[in-house]
């Protein structure tokens, strides 16, 4: 009855999707500073997802597309659903830092 309030709008890709696109996307890993420093996609920056909700005019730039990376999918598909809410270009990337097959930079 009332689907159309505070419908998300962003696109979701697979973490496999990423090779090729690395150095040309901003890509954002949500996770906290720890989970981040064990590991992480290269060329990810960590904004954990907390700190990006709240205050994401302090991190982020409407006219720009950032994709949003976690552990499996899940947080950065709730920062995505957040964030596309408040105006921002956001692709969530479907099972995360977990999924990806090439080596973590650490």
């Amino acid at each position: 009855m009332f689907s159309g309030f505070n419908k998300s709008d962003y696109n979701t890709i697979s973490v496999h999707d990423l090779d090729g696109k690395l150095g040309k996307i901003e890509l954002i890993d949500v996770r906290e500073d720890y989970e981040y420093s064990g590991g992480h996609v290269p060329t990810a920056k960590n904004i954990p997802m907390g700190r990006i909700i709240l205050e994401p005019d302090k991190y982020l730039d409407k006219a720009k597309e950032y994709h949003i990376i976690c552990q499996s999918g899940a947080r950065s598909a709730r920062t995505c659903t957040e964030l596309s809410m408040k105006g921002f270009k956001v692709v969530n990337i479907s099972g995360g830092t977990g999924s990806y097959i090439r080596p973590l930079e650490r």
